[in-house]
């Protein structure tokens, strides 16, 4: 088995010495996605969800030196949420203060209200959804190795890809039964892993 995963509190601790490269490619490989991805959902271009993602990146490389995190005050994304939410906050102020000047104090219910793509979901929920993406992305690199070949595909061509057992099963060579038994052996391995993750920065 692989070495065991840095801990959040951990990560954050090794940020702290800005020539630790690996914890920043950690970092960035665990939340960059999740950063992104959310800012996208609330209405911004690729390229000025890029920017935005770079600009959150940026301030907690200014500020981590300075946080004393306790989960007891909150959780880790929660606190990351902030910074992002904030940040797109600015940016679309600034969008919308560029063509015409506003006059309306309303900015915070109007960034609520920004159209939010696939959902109408709460901001809250859809960044809390995208956290639980990548944190099953991250599951599946951690325990792939842990299943054998066929048990993967079987899952994967199932769970991921959204074919039929018996597409899958001929393919295989399995029958459909066990493409099932397999997809199901992963899904709550996976789900083990995501809520170990979770317990982690919860905790």
């Amino acid at each position: 088995m692989g070495e065991a995963p840095l801990t959040r509190v951990t990560l954050l601790a090794r940020l702290r010495d800005p020539g630790n490269a690996e914890a920043w490619r950690e970092f960035v490989h665990l939340y960059g996605p999740v950063i992104y991805r959310f800012a996208r959902q609330r209405g911004l271009q690729d390229a000025d969800a890029a920017d935005l993602m770079q600009d959150v990146l940026r301030s907690v490389a200014r500020h981590v030196g300075e946080l004393e995190y306790d989960p007891r005050k909150g959780t880790f994304r929660g606190w990351l949420y902030t910074i992002t939410r904030n940040k797109i906050y600015n940016f679309l102020l600034a969008q919308r203060r560029r063509p015409r000047a506003s006059g309306d104090d309303n900015h915070q219910e109007r960034l609520d209200a920004a159209p939010a793509r696939e959902t109408s979901d709460s901001p809250e929920a859809q960044w809390e959804r995208e956290y639980q993406r990548q944190l099953s992305w991250q599951a599946m690199e951690r325990v792939r190795h842990e299943f054998q070949p066929n048990t993967w595909q079987a899952f994967w061509l199932t769970a991921v890809e959204g074919q039929a057992a018996a597409i899958v099963g001929e393919q295989l060579k399995m029958s459909p039964g066990a493409v099932y038994v397999a997809k199901c052996r992963v899904l709550a391995r996976l789900r083990e892993e995501v809520q170990r993750l979770l317990a982690e920065e919860d905790d």
